[in-house]
């Protein structure tokens, strides 16, 4: 079955960096796109980031570009999400996710929070 599983997350000062890792498996990682997406407490989804099967094209929300880098390695099935320069506001429950066909696949979420 197909299976995302994210880890990483934890607590940090504001300005401080955290990696984030998600493990997939379950189906042809290499063919498909993967995004990031994160929720804030008491806030709906928001979308972080998204990378090609290939890994060479990314795309990142104005709120994050100039300090997340999102990255994959496909030979270890595994999505990345390198996080600088962080801010309280960046403070949410992170995902990883993918359409495989009409289906959405995600995550358990890993914690990040912000804090001095």
């Amino acid at each position: 079955e197909v299976q995302l599983v994210e880890s990483g997350g934890g607590l940090v000062q504001p300005g401080g960096s955290l990696r984030l890792s998600c493990a997939a498996s379950g189906f042809t990682f290499s063919s498909y796109p993967m995004n990031w997406v994160r929720q804030a407490p008491g806030k709906g989804l928001d979308w972080v980031s998204v990378i090609n099967s290939g890994g060479g094209i990314t795309s990142y929300a104005d709120s994050v570009k100039g300090r997340f880098t999102i990255s994959r390695d496909n030979a270890k099935n595994t999505l990345y999400l390198q996080m600088n320069s962080l801010k309280p506001e960046d403070t949410a429950v992170y995902y990883c996710n993918a359409r495989l066909g009409i289906a959405i696949y995600w995550g358990q979420g890993t914690q990040v929070t912000v804090s001095s």
